[in-house]
């Protein structure tokens, strides 16, 4: 969505903060929902990984650096920040830390990519049964608090019984801001203890746990803002101190809802470190609420659910296959790799290097290339990576093409695509279905926070009435090709079989 400048920027602003796996960012947002030109502050962070499948971060370096993104937009923003009206927020779902009696972190961050957990995940499945998604709206996984909690508790008792608390990082930076800890509906549903109907913690999983539901945050609505700012941020943001903050949303949410879709007439496509593919329905009713097994359903709100399939490996197999050759994004080999032709390579790619949420939901799973050759050259590793991502997209879209309307449009967005236009083609063409790529510069998750804090001061009437970003002339849709599909349809069946043999104890599509 095309920016505006900061002078010309129409009040009510908002303050969007944008936690994401990588990077932290603040910007404001206009009336409208379209960014401000200059105000946005961005600084990067890389998470500790280690050889056992850990993934993880210092919460008080993250919140270190939040709270200087935030000192960087208002500087940017100068006098007009006396406009912000409020403060939106969008953060990275699953994430999980302990803290002791004090609100004093106890545990690192432990992120969705880690994976430490994936015995205690397989465990939980064998006692409780499938049955647990039915009401969770996600399955027994090591990015779920279940698995994760099961694992402190088996392999770090100390630690884990030093935990009077447990929350998100989300709830973390909002206690140290505004001591307030609860956790919004749409956080809560993405840790996998949540009832998705009832919007309750889930009776069953807390008592396999051992676990008191008064060591679990609070909820809320996302409508629902926090208490003013601790006095120390107050003094140091005055711009901030008296206007309301809104509880963090799951960073897929958001997206969707940046992306304009929030309805089943338009499925939103991130591919950022990780890849998903989301769709919006109402969802206020318990009845009503249907999620194939197969895919999650998290909370937007008590309203609607969004329901959807993710990858663990996006953008980080691009950043791995080009460290690995030692080539960049604008070098030679990148540049042949875009102009091959499908599946011109010889090789069938598992992109598994941080496992694999959905499809299928293995831990254990790890990248596989094989048909490697001695012709094998630079630029076919990097198109083969290029596909296999896609073609996890591609089975993720055929499982949400079922809820959604015939002449649903599909909007891309993250930045492991925006600035690709073969991979924007690649994805239509596996998917075969056209492909609408939101402007490079469209930040979608924290345009989705600043959007709903809109809503929540009765700015907007709800959320489907701020401006359609795929509506803007600067909105390039990728035409899909019968042909291409054809191709890359059938390595799609070729990897999946790979995957099988490898990996037969992953579930199917014929199991949902």
């Amino acid at each position: 969505m095309p920016t505006v400048p900061l002078e010309s920027a129409e009040a009510p602003l908002v303050l969007a903060l944008d936690l994401g796996t990588s990077s932290f960012r603040a910007l404001l947002f206009d009336c409208h929902g379209q960014a401000v030109a200059g105000s946005e502050e961005q600084l990067r962070h890389t998470l500790r990984t280690t050889p056992d499948g850990g993934a993880e971060a210092g919460p008080d370096a993250l919140f270190d650096l939040l709270v200087r993104c935030i000192d960087g937009a208002l500087a940017r923003a100068g006098a007009r920040a006396g406009n912000i009206a409020a403060v939106g927020h969008s953060c990275f779902w699953h994430s999980l830390l302990g803290v002791d009696a004090r609100g004093e972190a106890v545990t690192p961050v432990l992120m969705w990519a880690d994976r430490r957990s994936a015995v205690q995940a397989a465990a939980l499945e064998a006692e409780l049964g499938p049955e647990v998604h039915d009401r969770v709206g996600a399955a027994f996984h090591s990015s779920y608090w279940p698995a994760k909690m099961r694992w402190m508790r088996e392999t770090q008792p100390e630690g884990y019984e030093r935990v009077a608390r447990w929350q998100g990082f989300a709830e973390y930076a909002a206690q140290r801001l505004c001591g307030d800890a609860a956790a919004s509906i749409a956080m809560a549903s993405g840790t996998g203890l949540l009832d998705v109907r009832t919007m309750t913690w889930d009776a069953e999983l807390l008592s396999a746990l051992d676990l008191d539901p008064g060591t679990l945050p609070a909820l809320k609505d996302r409508t629902d803002a926090s208490p003013p700012l601790a006095r120390t941020y107050a003094e140091r943001w005055p711009a901030l101190a008296d206007i309301p903050w809104y509880p963090a949303i799951g960073d897929g949410a958001c997206a969707n809802v940046g992306s304009g879709a929030v309805s089943p007439d338009r499925i939103a496509l991130t591919l950022g470190t990780s890849g998903a593919l989301r769709v919006v329905s109402p969802g206020g009713s318990a009845a009503t609420i249907d999620v194939p097994r197969d895919l999650w359903g998290y909370r937007v709100d008590r309203d609607h659910l969004v329901v959807g399939g993710a990858t663990s490996n996006g953008g980080i197999v691009h950043g791995w296959i080009l460290d690995l050759v030692g080539g960049t994004l604008d070098g030679a080999s990148a540049a042949e790799a875009a102009v091959m032709a499908p599946d011109s390579h010889g090789l069938t790619f598992l992109p598994f290097f941080a496992g694999e949420r959905f499809p299928p939901h293995v831990d254990r799973a790890t990248g596989v290339i094989a048909g490697l050759t001695l012709a094998t050259k630079q630029a076919s590793l990097i198109r083969a990576g290029m596909e296999a991502v896609a073609y996890r997209l591609g089975r993720i879209y055929e499982r949400l093409v079922p809820l959604v309307t015939p002449d649903h449009t599909v909007a891309a967005n993250g930045g492991a695509i925006l600035g690709s236009p073969s991979m924007l083609q690649i994805v239509a063409d596996t998917l075969g279905h056209d492909l609408i790529a939101l402007p490079p510069e469209e930040e979608a998750s924290a345009r989705g926070a600043a959007v709903m804090a809109l809503h929540a001061i009765g700015h907007l009437p709800d959320l489907a009435s701020a401006p359609d970003p795929a509506a803007l002339a600067d909105a390039v849709v990728y035409r899909a090709d019968a042909e291409r599909h054809a191709v890359y349809r059938a390595a799609l069946d070729r990897q999946v079989r790979l995957e099988t043999a490898l990996f037969p104890d992953g579930p199917t599509w014929d199991e949902a």
